[in-house]
């Protein structure tokens, strides 16, 4: 708290300010022969903590309540945000994994029934060729030539 002391004229007399006008006008005098208050063991933070009286207690107050507010709104974001990255990614290796693994073995399945269909065709047509006819835009094989002719 603050100290109020009363000053008396005899005092103001015997300080530094209260001496003739010459040596208050000469700031070097003066600087060079007041003793500095501050502590060599203070530090940083005890500097910065000691100008929390600078600011009136209801504005500190609402300071506070403002970043009190704001961190368990960042707090409760980040839980939410958290919560639902984990559903994702569960909903994701539950579901979605396994679906996509069986719509990768039916494809398999599928372009093996297709290549076996295209190999039965392909025998049907070895075993009876005239059965079938060349379509027109196959070309038919041609005839073993000799070398040599």
């Amino acid at each position: 708290m603050v100290k109020v002391e009363i000053v008396e004229e005899k005092e103001v007399s015997s300080s530094l300010y209260g001496s003739p006008s010459s040596s208050r006008t000469n700031s070097t005098d003066s600087l060079s022969s007041i003793a500095s208050d501050v502590s060599v063991e203070e530090s940083f933070f005890d500097r910065v903590a000691a100008l929390v009286d600078i600011v009136p207690p209801a504005t500190r107050h609402s300071i506070s309540s403002k970043i009190s507010k704001t961190t368990s709104f960042i707090k409760k974001g980040g839980k939410v945000a958290g919560n639902i990255v984990w559903i994702v990614t569960t909903s994701a290796l539950l579901v979605a994994l396994p679906l996509a693994f069986s719509l990768e073995d039916e494809a398999k399945i599928v372009a093996q029934e297709k290549e076996m269909f295209e190999q039965q065709q392909g025998a049907q047509q070895m075993v009876s060729p005239a059965m079938y006819p060349p379509s027109p835009n196959q070309q038919q094989p041609k005839a073993l030539v000799p070398p040599g002719f």
